[in-house]
């Protein structure tokens, strides 16, 4: 029996996009769901559109693209943002066929950090599901106020949220929390 894989790719449980300097030259449905979008509206776009700020996208692929040109490979937890504006968790694997130049042709699959999901050896897949959802707001530019609102909590509980997530990225106020969950 021959394998399908276009249908392999196109029908896979994983996001999965390939990349040319960082524009999006094909993806998969499951790619497409996750972002929000379809397969037609992903293709020809930048990475850029995905990513919590245009700064982001800018340090993300300065960062990767020492790992990339080193180990031909990348992996890394991330807040990314779908088409709808939305922040979510999003687990990132890369793999760079052109080590010479890191982004010139890439490979990726994205992975959904479910609520639900057990928590893995990095320091961000260490959140909680409620760590995460704070996390997203916060980086979203919100209040404690409005994040109390929207998560339907307590103010003074996002302020204990907050100051756990203070403590676990050993940093002393928001601006640097933020930065420190962007960066990776």
């Amino acid at each position: 029996m021959e394998v399908d894989y276009k249908q392999a790719f196109e029908s896979s449980p994983v996001g999965q996009a390939i990349g040319r300097s960082r524009i999006i030259m094909a993806c998969n449905h499951m790619f497409a769901t996750i972002f929000r979008s379809t397969v037609d509206e992903m293709i020809g776009q930048t990475f850029e559109r995905l990513y919590p700020t245009q700064a982001d996208f800018e340090e993300t692929g300065q960062r990767i693209g020492v790992f990339l040109s080193r180990d031909r490979s990348f992996t890394d937890d991330r807040v990314m943002r779908r088409l709808d504006g939305d922040l979510f968790w999003v687990r990132v694997r890369g793999f760079t066929y052109t080590p010479e130049d890191a982004h010139s042709h890439t490979q990726w699959v994205f992975t959904e950090l479910a609520k639900s999901e057990t928590p893995g050896q990095s320091l961000r897949t260490s959140l909680t599901s409620r760590e995460r959802d704070i996390a997203a707001l916060l980086i979203e530019g919100k209040t404690g106020k409005e994040v109390a609102r929207a998560l339907d909590i307590s103010p003074r509980t996002v302020d204990i949220y907050r100051s756990r997530l203070l403590r676990k990225y050993g940093v002393s106020n928001t601006a640097a929390l933020i930065q420190m969950l962007l960066q990776g």
